[in-house]
């Protein structure tokens, strides 16, 4: 039996717009089951990055806030944004310091994202929990691991595609 490779959204085919409407459902049903405001601004960035499926840089997302009418103010964007990938809806994708909807939200996992250097599309996958190795030795050194994010550059397979032409 194959072992079956985890969908990447960002570099996929798929139904873009049940992908929007299941996810802003999702982070909806979450705020209210604990109780927490998914306001209309913080709804708006988590929109606006479900919409692109690539990594968004805050000032790309002021600009995007100004044109649907929105206040434009850095602590606007950056108040959403911390409150998107506190709750899991959002992550921080330190090499280009943007950010990208979470295609797992709610879910207690490890993220990797694959991210092509010529179109900056990023795909978000699972990776293994812990490295063993890895683990053994933050174990050895008496440090706990709650989270671990892997960051992979490369040229997915439409730029690959394009540069063939």
């Amino acid at each position: 039996m194959s072992k079956k490779t985890p969908a990447l959204v960002g570099f996929e085919q798929h139904n873009h717009g049940a992908c929007l409407e299941n996810a802003l459902n999702s982070a909806e049903e979450y705020c209210t089951k604990n109780k927490i405001k998914l306001t209309p601004i913080r709804k708006k960035v988590l929109e606006l990055l479900l919409q692109e499926h690539r990594a968004l840089g805050a000032y790309a997302i002021l600009a995007m806030l100004r044109e649907q009418g929105f206040s434009n103010q850095p602590p606007v964007a950056y108040r959403a944004l911390d409150f998107l990938v506190e709750h899991g809806f959002a992550h921080k994708i330190e090499k280009l310091n943007a950010f990208i909807a979470c295609s797992l939200p709610g879910a207690n996992h490890s993220p990797a994202f694959l991210i092509c250097k010529k179109c900056n599309m990023v795909a978000e996958t699972q990776s293994a929990p812990h490295n063993i190795s890895f683990k053994e030795t933050a174990n050895s050194t008496g440090f706990q691991i709650e989270q671990t994010i892997i960051e992979a550059q490369g040229i997915c397979q439409s730029c690959i595609e394009t540069s063939h032409l």
